[in-house]
């Protein structure tokens, strides 16, 4: 019996002791086969440089001249921050959502491995990850995000290398900045004025939570498109800075409770551009700053940073923009209502119907004040429509005449206002909502500055985004009556006096070619007041007086003082319809061509980027050209 004991122990101990043996040998191999990786893998991983000398790429920006963003052009928006500048809430919010032992590990967090392994097991699949801070910024910086156990490798290491290199606060630095957030957006300062239209520096601890719940999945938890999973990753991130004790538990509640207020929600307010998230609108100015710097830096103007002033003023520019919109919507309010601009197909449970118009009214894009909503009940007294957020809107009385002959049967059945058809309603301070249309007509506006030719405020049209072409430069018009104060000024350049006597009388132009036409122009008002001081005939606008005027100094005489204005001669014929302002030009030439009077007789070329800044300042030394001491020969 003992003897049996004893064979077993003896059997026990030696297979005890082959296993430990083959353990130990397994775990010297693969502990050589590390070692053998390390030495191959350590020597070729990538030079730190990137993250030492950080050099991101920064957008082009272009600003007013008193500091107000109008412009932003680049694949990436991104605004580099010090860790310094970021608030101590966003930074624990960051801890909390993505590595809250970033302080206390050294590249790789052996807890959270065991952690997330422990998690994967027990839910049965791989739905945890460990990834530190580091790591994240490795891969970012140097790494594909391709799921290999190679990429998994070098990422490791690059950690254990950066953690080498860097301090702490460097590495959350350099994750803060380079981190895709949605939106084109890189980096939380960027994310912050992307999502909220604030600095970094502002945002409470319920934005915070939104924007550091996003690093995980951009595009899923974005909380323009995917409000509600956004808020469910944002909840998350509080719970854990709660856990943290990064906030207490009043602190926790309130950020619960905190609405979010998002940079592109709908506005009634006319100073805000919904659709660009900038504070004004000035993207036809903000398109000719880009053109002028691509063309002295090409390509690498997205790319470097490149910050244009521009010598817009932003209240100025607020103000012409809003004076366009309102005479273009004045205008349209008058016009025939050309019905919906489309149908989206409600279903008739109302909590259904508010979703759909949710996923399908951002197609059809905020004007400012002009914004668009969705059909949900129409009659010929009452209209009641949906802008996807907030409590229906009923119009009534007044808020339909626009558009209230397509709210009868007797309307064409493709044009009728009815359940799910798309509109515009104006909302204007001070005044009702109006149901309309999107305005077919055009418009310009330009301002310059006429003792230095610096445009102050412009606006080539009703909305960039729908029609690029910039009528302040491009479109090409017969400027009409306005033409008359140039014919005028060459008359008294001549000698003729504000006093002179000219004859307000029908005239006739006999045709000077053969196979041309005789010219019987009129006044616009059809009445003729016969002889007239010349100031008078100016006043009034009166034709016969600038034809007179115009035949006494002659077509040629006042082509060539035209041109002293800055109009080409190609585009001012010597005739005397030139009187009448039969030449072609546009609003910039014109607003250029009136500085002269306002600037004792010197003409200015209108410029709107003085000076680009690179890392410094290049400035446009601007010259003003007094003509008056070079008139044209008589």
């Amino acid at each position: 019996m003992n003897s049996k004991k004893i064979r077993l122990k003896h059997r026990s101990d030696g297979f005890i002791a082959t296993t430990l043996s083959v353990l130990i040998g397994l775990g010297v191999s693969g502990a050589l086969l590390v070692g053998v990786a390390l030495a191959l893998i350590f020597p070729k991983l990538p030079d730190l440089d990137t993250l030492t000398d950080y050099r991101p790429k920064v957008p082009l920006r272009v600003l007013t001249t008193d500091g107000v963003l109008i412009g932003e052009f680049g694949e990436e928006r991104r605004r580099p921050v010090d860790i310094t500048e970021v608030p101590l809430v966003m930074q624990q919010a960051i801890l909390a959502a993505e590595d809250d032992r970033f302080y206390e590990h050294g590249g790789i967090d052996f807890m959270g491995v065991a952690r997330a392994l422990i998690t994967n097991v027990t839910s049965g699949g791989r739905t945890q990850g460990a990834s530190t801070i580091t790591m994240q910024v490795a891969r970012n910086f140097f790494l594909t995000r391709d799921k290999t156990w190679t990429r998994k490798l070098y990422e490791v290491l690059l950690a254990y290398k950066i953690e080498g290199s860097l301090s702490k606060d460097e590495i959350l630095e350099l994750y803060i900045n380079q981190i895709y957030l949605g939106q084109r957006a890189y980096g939380f300062q960027s994310a912050s004025q992307v999502y909220f239209g604030k600095p970094l520096r502002d945002i409470n601890a319920a934005e915070a939570a939104m924007l550091a719940g996003l690093p995980k999945a951009p595009s899923a938890y974005n909380p323009i498109v995917n409000p509600s999973r956004a808020r469910v990753r944002q909840e998350y991130v509080l719970r854990r800075m709660n856990e943290l004790e990064y906030l207490d538990d009043k602190q926790f509640e309130a950020a619960l409770k905190t609405e979010l207020v998002y940079r592109n929600r709908k506005t009634n307010d006319d100073d805000i551009e919904a659709t660009t998230g900038l504070t004004i609108n000035a993207d036809y100015a903000a398109e000719m700053a880009r053109q002028a710097v691509v063309e002295m830096y090409g390509e690498e103007a997205y790319t470097s940073g490149i910050t244009v002033t521009t010598t817009l003023i932003a209240k100025e520019q607020r103000a012409a923009q809003r004076a366009l919109r309102n005479s273009v919507m004045d205008y349209e309010l008058r016009q025939f209502f050309r019905g919906p601009e489309g149908y989206i197909e409600l279903p008739n449970n109302p909590k259904e119907a508010e979703e759909v118009i949710g996923d399908n009214i951002s197609d059809y894009t905020d004007y400012g004040f002009l914004q668009s909503a969705v059909v949900l009940s129409a009659s010929p007294t009452e209209v009641v429509v949906s802008q996807g957020a907030g409590a229906p809107l009923k119009l009534t009385g007044a808020s339909l005449k626009p558009a209230e002959s397509w709210l009868n049967d007797r309307a064409p059945a493709n044009k009728r206002l009815k359940r799910g058809a798309v509109v515009r309603i104006l909302k204007r301070k001070d005044q009702p909502p109006m149901l309309t249309q999107l305005p077919e007509v055009e418009a310009a506006f330009i301002a310059i500055s006429a003792k230095d030719g610096a445009i102050r405020a412009l606006s080539g049209g009703f909305e960039f985004s729908r029609n690029k072409f910039n009528h302040v430069t491009q479109a090409t018009r017969q400027p009409g009556s306005s033409f008359k104060s140039f014919v005028y000024s060459a008359a008294l350049e001549k000698g003729i006096t504000p006093t002179t006597l000219v004859a307000d009388e029908p005239i006739f132009v006999p045709a000077d070619t053969p196979g041309g036409k005789d010219w019987s122009p009129k006044n616009y008002d059809g009445k003729y007041d016969g002889p007239m001081l010349l100031k008078e005939g100016l006043a009034k606008s009166k034709n016969m007086v600038s034809i007179r005027v115009l035949q006494k100094i002659t077509p040629q005489y006042g082509q060539r003082w035209a041109t002293q204005f800055g109009f080409p001669a190609a585009n001012v014929p010597p005739y005397l319809t030139m009187a009448l302002g039969a030449v072609t030009t546009n609003p910039l030439q014109m607003a250029s061509a009136y500085a002269v009077f306002a600037n004792s007789g010197y003409r200015v070329k209108p410029y709107c980027t003085p000076c680009c800044c690179r890392r410094g300042s290049k400035s446009c030394n601007r010259r003003a050209q007094r003509f008056s001491d070079h008139p044209p020969a008589a």
